[in-house]
């Protein structure tokens, strides 16, 4: 059978024309390769194993909050919630997710989890994590202000020492009781409940600086709102140990809670302050103005006043309870303007927002205070030229600015009202001038006195709607879920594995397929307008002739077709038909054809002679396990040898004959162009019915050309998947100008797949099948698994 390298198969043949593929086809092509997608399925999957035996785990933790966004309530607590509405508003499920990933929270989490400092257990591969397992627990008593990052690789000797190695290798002993400084500040080691089962053994501990170690916090926390009808907030994070991983979320809930309830109470604490600062001064001028009511009336005699004194008197109150309540604002906005226009707010006490209304303006206040107390937490740990001040600093004159703005237009309107009641009091005081004298003093006292009685009601009405707020434990948030497993990534791990494992080999195939550039298919070929007399499947075979009287190899039955359309190719001439098989390079197995058409135009009863015409590489002799020693072509050329010399009848068939090379010419052009080929081939007529000439590659040297005025017919070779696309062109410029007479392709070396596999089956010899039925397919799985050649 062939054996010269026979091609790897297509795998991917789009139908030019339409651009369109059969998926079905598809998919066998690259099923065809199993035993590589097997190999990288097993290979990945593998790795999969080892990594997750020796790697940390990955589990993501998750829980959920209800934020207590502003709805209305129809339930019992809708009246104690209008009560305490301006110093307890709803949330806004954005706001309160910033506010849960905002940096003092995390920050708190990561202070009161101590996760700035790591515990791990030496081990032969990889190191165990100890979080809430450790032996000891490193207590940092004073911190520098330059505080690094620095690995404590200590082994814990008895229950009173441990052993420490520096950065130099140096091994130091010390006791637990023992306080110790370094770089970065003071610190001792303090034991745990679990200290005992450590004895003996290596502990590595990792301390960072806290604000590093919020940073990175601060990247692994996700906040995602749930749905945009349910103020739910879902946290999530990705960690090693599945402890720490609930104890981050569950105490990031909690510190969230402490953060809420404390600006609850610092919004309503100072509200109550500023209320009773006024109450008190109030109290004072309330109890003088109404001992003037009574010293009038005793001195005066006064009893009661006309009723009409009683209707102005009653006008009054009322407009002046209005002009209280302006003034009241008034002063609170005064008060939120000097905080705003103050240098230095820090230093001053945060302002109140009792009476005023506006919403916008109550939460850019409380917007102003939280970034305040930001700026303030950093200026306790970095320096205050540091880039890290530079975004909040941006922020708060943003929100300054928005706050003047708000004041100004608010301040304007009151100032409006504020004209407007006073406006209404002169013609009040007109009308009161027109009683008489005690009447109208009595009436400007008690008017006095009506003023300071509603403002003290007023107060003592928000007074308790403070303190109310103030003592209120209706909670901002209610946890819906607590920390729990989500996802262990070993199942996703093996998953990922099995996906590389079918995506690596099936882009190695289809990047093959791009970048070949192979004849893959007969179609390809025809394109050309060459016509295909024969397509020969590949067989595997020891031996380089396959067709024998006895053989059941399918390209037998292939070869024996060719000899069937060789008889309608030279027009049904029953003798001297010459026969010229070419290719365009080395290796398309034209030698091969060669050969095998010989022995099966012999083995049916035709006197048939084969011509070694390839003077530089030439495989008919050994295909037939002749010598080249002889006297052959080159000699009878040079008149050396005569034609009786050359021609030796071959061992396989007594109709066959073969005329080798002889010794290899330096000048095989010259010797083709000689006359004597011409006569050699006249007389070959007369005595074979067929005569075959094997000539060189056609599109590495001109022999075939040369020779091809001898000739008949032409059958040109092309092997699949081993000929270049680029011949194609070359073959079909000779075709076209005629330069091979009768020109047909033989298409060689078809891997037996598909349409052929089915065909052909049946004429497989079954005993040699079975005895090298193992061989044969240890040979396939390895050529389809290294993608090499057969």
């Amino acid at each position: 059978m062939n054996t010269e390298n026979t091609p790897l198969t297509r795998f991917i043949e789009k139908d030019e024309e339409n651009g369109s593929s059969n998926f079905g086809e598809t998919l066998s092509r690259y099923l065809y390769y199993w035993p590589l997608f097997l190999v990288c399925i097993v290979s990945s999957l593998a790795v999969a194993y080892v990594y997750l035996h020796y790697a940390k785990p990955e589990y993501i933790v998750k829980a959920k909050l209800l934020i207590k966004a502003e709805k209305s309530t129809t339930n019992s607590e809708s009246s104690l919630n209008e009560i305490i509405k301006p110093y307890q508003t709803g949330k806004s499920v954005e706001d309160e997710i910033e506010i849960l990933k905002s940096r003092s929270v995390i920050q708190q989490v990561v202070k009161d989890l101590e996760l700035w400092a790591h515990y791990e257990e030496k081990g032969n591969i990889v190191s165990e994590d100890l979080y809430g397992q450790s032996p000891v627990r490193f207590r940092l008593i004073e911190k520098n202000q330059d505080f690094e990052s620095k690995d404590f690789p200590i082994t814990i000797l008895d229950a009173e020492t441990f052993s420490l190695e520096d950065a130099e290798g140096n091994v130091k002993t010390f006791r637990f009781s023992d306080r110790l400084r370094n770089n970065f500040g003071s610190w001792r080691l303090e034991k745990t409940a679990t200290f005992d089962d450590f004895i003996g053994k290596s502990i590595n501990i990792k301390v960072k600086d806290p604000e590093i170690a919020t940073d990175q916090l601060l990247g692994r926390i996700e906040a995602t709102e749930v749905n945009k009808n349910a103020s739910v907030v879902e946290l999530s994070i990705q960690e090693n140990v599945l402890k720490r991983g609930k104890d981050i979320l569950n105490q990031l809930i909690v510190q969230y809670n402490i953060a809420s309830e404390k600006e609850k109470e610092r919004v309503a604490g100072t509200a109550l302050k500023f209320i009773d600062e006024r109450l008190s001064s109030l109290t004072g001028e309330l109890n003088s103005v109404e001992k003037d009511v009574e010293g009038f009336r005793s001195s005066r005699g006064l009893t009661d006043i006309s009723s009409e004194s009683k209707v102005y008197l009653d006008n009054v109150r009322v407009n002046d309870a209005h002009l209280n309540e302006v003034d009241v604002q008034l002063n609170v906005i005064r008060g939120i303007e000097r905080y705003v226009n103050s240098p230095d707010n820090a230093a001053s006490s945060a302002p109140s927002t009792i009476g005023i209304d506006d919403p916008a303006l109550t939460s850019w206040v409380s917007k102003l205070i939280d970034l305040q107390l930001q700026y303030q937490q950093l200026m306790g740990t970095l320096p205050e030229k540091n880039p890290a001040f530079e975004p909040i600093r941006q922020q708060i004159a943003s929100t300054k600015g928005a706050i003047k703005q708000n004041i100004s237009n608010i301040k304007s309107s009151l100032l409006s009202t504020r004209r407007q009641l006073e406006s209404f009091n002169s013609n009040f005081q007109g009308s009161i001038r027109s009683l008489p004298s005690d009447e109208r003093q009595l009436v400007s006292i008690k008017r006095q006195q009506s003023i300071k009685e509603n403002l003290y009601l007023y107060l003592l009405q928000k007074r308790e709607e403070a303190a109310l707020s103030h003592a209120s434990t209706l909670a901002f948030s209610q946890t819906v879920d607590s920390a729990y497993l989500d996802t262990y990534k070993k199942p996703l791990t093996y998953s990922l594995a099995l996906f590389i494992g079918i995506l690596l080999p099936a882009t190695i195939l289809f990047g093959r397929q791009l970048l070949n550039n192979k004849i893959l298919s007969t179609e390809q070929i025809e394109r050309t307008g060459v016509p295909v007399t024969a397509e020969l499947v590949y067989e595997y075979s020891k031996s380089p002739i396959v067709v024998h009287n006895k053989s059941r190899f399918a390209i037998g039955e292939q070869f024996r077709s060719l000899r069937t359309n060789l008889l309608y190719l030279h027009d049904k001439k029953k003798s001297g038909r010459v026969t010229l098989v070419t290719s365009s390079i080395a290796g398309e197995g034209k030698s091969f054809v060669a050969s095998n058409l010989g022995v099966a135009l012999a083995a049916s009863g035709r006197r048939t002679i084969i011509l070694e015409l390839d003077l530089r590489k030439p495989k008919i002799a050994a295909n037939f396990n002749m010598s080249n020693n002889g006297p052959g072509l080159s000699d009878f050329l040079d008149g050396r040898a005569s034609i009786d010399q050359i021609v030796k009848t071959s061992s396989l068939h007594p109709n066959l004959s073969i005329i080798g090379t002889g010794p290899l010419p330096e000048n095989p052009s010259e010797l083709l162009e000689q006359i004597e080929i011409d006569d050699l081939v006249q007389w070959l007529r007369s005595e074979y019915d067929d005569i075959i000439l094997d000539t060189p590659p056609i599109f590495l040297v001109t022999d075939a050309m040369i020779i091809s005025r001898v000739a008949d017919a032409s059958l040109y070779v092309v092997r699949q998947n081993f000929s270049y696309r680029k011949h194609l062109g070359f073959i079909k410029k000779i075709f076209k100008e005629h330069k091979l007479p009768k020109m047909q392709v033989v298409f060689n070396a078809i891997q037996k797949r598909g349409e052929y596999k089915y065909g052909y089956e049946y004429y497989t010899n079954i005993n040699t099948q079975k005895k090298h039925s193992l061989h044969s397919f240890v040979r396939e799985v390895s050529n389809r698994l290294l993608l090499s050649n057969t």
